[in-house]
């Protein structure tokens, strides 16, 4: 089932053309955050030797000891999440 939203203004002008740009806008910043985000997930791969799915796994099962490290590796990683999900959850839209 889609979404729909409905947007009034008092405004004399016409707020479409706005609103499409402020989703643009909006999906380019997701697009960065998620590119920095991937970014930064590599560099702690590289530097542990491992993929971060091996990591969450490990840090679940208690094969890894919680640190600062994995702390911010983790917190990344489910930024990640968030902004992918954000980004794809607005990908598809459009204003009619």
């Amino acid at each position: 089932m889609p979404n729909q939203v409905t947007i009034q203004s008092q405004a004399k002008k016409i707020i479409k053309p706005l609103v499409e740009i402020a989703l643009q806008s909006q999906l380019k910043t997701w697009k960065h955050g998620i590119r920095r985000t991937k970014e930064k997930l590599a560099a702690f791969e590289t530097r542990f030797g491992m993929s971060t799915n091996e990591f969450e796994h490990r840090l679940q099962t208690g094969k890894i000891e919680e640190t600062l490290d994995t702390i911010d590796w983790q917190m990344e990683a489910e930024a990640l999440r968030i902004l992918e999900e954000e980004y794809n959850a607005l990908r598809d839209a459009h204003v009619d």
